[in-house]
């Protein structure tokens, strides 16, 4: 009989507080997460393909409820860069049809959920680790609508996500610390093609490939980002103080929403004060 090594890590669950101070803070402060990697493309019968390196980041809030819940809430940027000059896109040569298209930045406000009961993690003695696997399915928000065809026809947004957000435990399981300092984040992410590359229903997938940390402020952030964030959209350089009446934004829905900008070849982010 094959016996289980004991020493395989075991999720326990923690308080919901816990996850507040790692992905946010207590104290209700904004808080800044920082994420870098790349996209690949991966079609049938072909190599793997370098699309994009990313720069992407989140300022969130957590606000605390009478029955022990977190709100949260929350905006997030993510750019595309050349993945030899490092340089941001504003124009995309699509290599399989090369037509030349807009760059559609992902500019999601808001983000928001709610934290709720215990958060299982992976405590060992000098780190600790969250692990998050989700799988997403719902309807495509672009589906049914012929102007859309072209860019995103599929019936169903199909996607995965893999999260891990490590943590020293010593900060994570002390009382006094309202806010984990170290936060070291890795981002996995299987999805489909991207509505302004106009793939169309052309087979194959975006595998995203990414990790990043918290900062202690806007200022630690990459100066063409401040920069960004001080002239196009300073809206994202502070977090809702409350849950927002609107709907969550996704990048589909914001495709939607500046579809019009899109096709006149205006600049991405849409400016944002």
């Amino acid at each position: 009989m094959v016996q289980t090594s004991q020493h395989i890590d075991q999720r326990q669950p923690l308080d919901v507080s816990c996850w507040v101070k790692t992905r946010n803070s207590l104290s209700s402060e904004s808080a800044i997460l920082l994420w870098t990697g790349s996209i690949y493309a991966m079609m049938p019968n072909e190599r793997r393909k370098h699309l994009f390196k990313i720069v992407g980041m989140s300022i969130s809030r957590c606000i605390p409820q009478a029955d022990n819940s977190w709100d949260f809430t929350s905006r997030e940027l993510t750019y595309y860069l050349d993945p030899e000059t490092n340089q941001v896109l504003h124009r995309w040569k699509n290599p399989w049809t090369g037509e030349t298209l807009p760059v559609v930045h992902v500019a999601n406000n808001p983000v928001q959920g709610l934290f709720q009961d215990d958060f299982p993690v992976i405590v060992n003695e000098d780190t600790s680790t969250f692990v998050f696997d989700l799988f997403t399915n719902y309807p495509n928000p672009l589906a049914g609508d012929s102007r859309f065809v072209e860019y995103s026809p599929q019936p169903t947004y199909q996607a995965t996500e893999l999260f891990k957000l490590t943590v020293p435990t010593k900060e994570l399981l002390d009382p006094e610390v309202l806010e984990v300092s170290q936060v070291i984040l890795s981002w996995d992410r299987i999805g489909p093609w991207l509505p302004w590359m106009k793939m169309g229903n052309k087979p194959g997938q975006l595998i995203y490939s990414a990790h990043g940390k918290k900062l202690k402020g806007v200022e630690y952030l990459p100066q063409w980002l401040q920069d960004e964030l001080n002239h196009r959209v300073p809206l994202y350089k502070d977090a809702p103080k409350s849950i927002m009446e609107s709907e969550n934004i996704t990048s589909w829905k914001y495709f939607k929403q500046h579809f019009d900008a899109y096709l006149a070849g205006e600049q991405f982010p849409i400016a944002a004060f």
